[in-house]
C-alpha cells in the first residue's frame, strides 16, 4: 500500500481503543508512531506494532522533551489515554505548543459527546475532565477534531449479553427501551484515522452515529436470542437502585454505573441533535460502511471478541 503523506503519533496505543487506532493507521497506510511507557507490560503487542510498520517510542508524558521531539516528528496527534491520564493531557498540549507544526490533535475523546450532556455526578467530573481538555486546545490554537464515537460496541455486548457466562438470565437497565448507539471499535478505529486527516474534519465534532447502530437493549437481546436459539429470562434493574449505586460506591467504581444510567436508562448518545458546525461520520463517509449491531452479533457467534475494561483499565 502506498504511504500517506500525514504521519501519526497515536499516544496509549497499547490501550483498549488506542490498539485498534495503531491497527486503522498503518492498515490506511500511514506512518504510524506508538508513544509507549518505557515499563509498558504491552510488550507483545507493541512487537506486533513494530513487525507491521510502527515506530515505537518510550516516554512518560511528564517527559516534555522527549514528547516534544517525537511531536516534531510527526503531523497528526491521537491521544488514547484512559480515565485516569485525562488530565494530563495537559502535557501534551503544551508540547504542541512548543513543538509547532501539528496539522491536527484529537484529545482522547471517543465517548459520549460531552458538551451536550448531563449525567449523574460521577460521570459528570469525568466528563468536565473531558471538557477541560478541550476547552485548553481551543484556547490554544490547536487545530482538533473532537470525536463522539459513542459506546465501544464489542466492549458494551460483552457486557450486557455476557456471552462468554453461558448465562440463562440477562440484566437489563431501566426499561430496557432506550436507545444507544453501538459501534464497533474497528470501525472507530478506522473512521477515527480518516477525520484525523480530513480538512472537512478540522476544528469540527465528530459524532459516531450510524442508523444502524442504533438500538435499545431489549432489541439487543432479541436479535441474540434469535441467533442462538435461546431464550434469556431478563432481570430489570431500577433508575433508582442505579442512581443509589452512583452515590454509594466507592471512586471510580462508581463511574461504570453511571456511565449505564447515562447510555442506557436517560440516553445521551441519542438525546440531542447534532449542532450545526458537527458532522456524523457517515455523511463524510458514505461509501465505507460501519459494520451494523446484528453483523456484530454474528462475530460473536463464531469469533467472539474478548471481554476487555475499556476505558478503566
Amino acid at each position: 500500500m502506498a504511504r500517506n503523506e500525514n504521519k501519526i503519533l497515536i499516544i496509549a496505543g497499547t490501550g483498549y481503543i488506542g490498539s485498534y487506532m495503531v491497527k486503522a493507521s498503518i492498515k490506511l497506510g500511514h506512518p504510524t508512531y506508538v508513544y509507549s511507557r518505557p515499563n509498558s507490560s504491552k510488550s507483545e503487542l507493541l512487537n506486533e506494532f513494530e513487525s507491521m510498520g510502527a515506530v515505537i517510542v518510550k516516554g512518560e508524558l511528564k517527559d516534555h522533551e522527549k514528547l516534544v521531539s517525537v511531536l516534531k516528528e510527526v503531523d497528526v496527534v491521537i491521544s488514547a489515554v484512559a480515565y485516569p491520564q485525562v488530565l494530563d493531557q495537559l502535557k501534551i498540549i503544551e508540547a504542541i505548543k512548543v513543538a509547532g507544526g501539528i496539522k491536527r490533535f484529537l484529545p482522547s475523546d471517543f465517548g459520549c459527546e460531552e458538551d451536550k450532556i448531563s449525567v449523574l455526578p460521577p460521570f459528570q467530573a469525568f466528563l468536565d475532565k473531558k471538557k477541560k481538555i478541550r476547552r485548553a486546545v481551543e484556547a490554544a490554537n490547536i487545530p482538533y477534531t473532537f470525536v463522539s464515537a459513542n459506546c465501544f460496541g464489542a466492549y458494551f455486548i460483552n457486557y450486557l449479553l455476557r456471552p462468554y457466562e453461558q448465562r440463562e438470565e440477562i440484566t437489563v437497565y431501566g426499561s430496557g427501551q432506550t436507545k444507544a448507539v453501538l459501534n464497533f471499535e474497528e470501525d472507530i478505529g478506522i473512521y477515527t484515522i480518516k477525520v484525523a486527516t480530513d480538512p472537512r474534519a478540522c476544528d469540527r465534532v465528530v459524532l459516531y452515529r450510524p442508523s444502524t447502530n442504533i438500538i435499545s437493549q431489549l432489541e439487543l437481546i432479541s436479535l441474540w436470542e434469535k441467533k442462538t436459539g435461546r431464550t434469556f429470562k431478563k432481570i430489570h434493574v431500577s433508575e433508582e437502585e442505579i442512581a443509589t449505586l452512583s452515590k454509594t460506591l466507592p471512586d471510580p467504581s462508581n463511574i461504570p454505573v453511571s456511565i449505564l444510567h447515562s447510555v442506557f436508562i436517560k440516553g445521551v448518545t441519542m438525546n440531542f441533535d447534532i449542532g450545526e458546525n458537527d458532522i456524523e461520520a457517515s455523511v463524510l463517509y458514505p461509501d465505507l460502511k460501519f459494520t451494523t449491531v446484528d453483523e456484530l452479533l454474528d462475530i460473536f457467534m463464531y469469533d467472539p471478541p474478548k471481554p476487555a475494561h475499556a476505558a478503566f483499565e
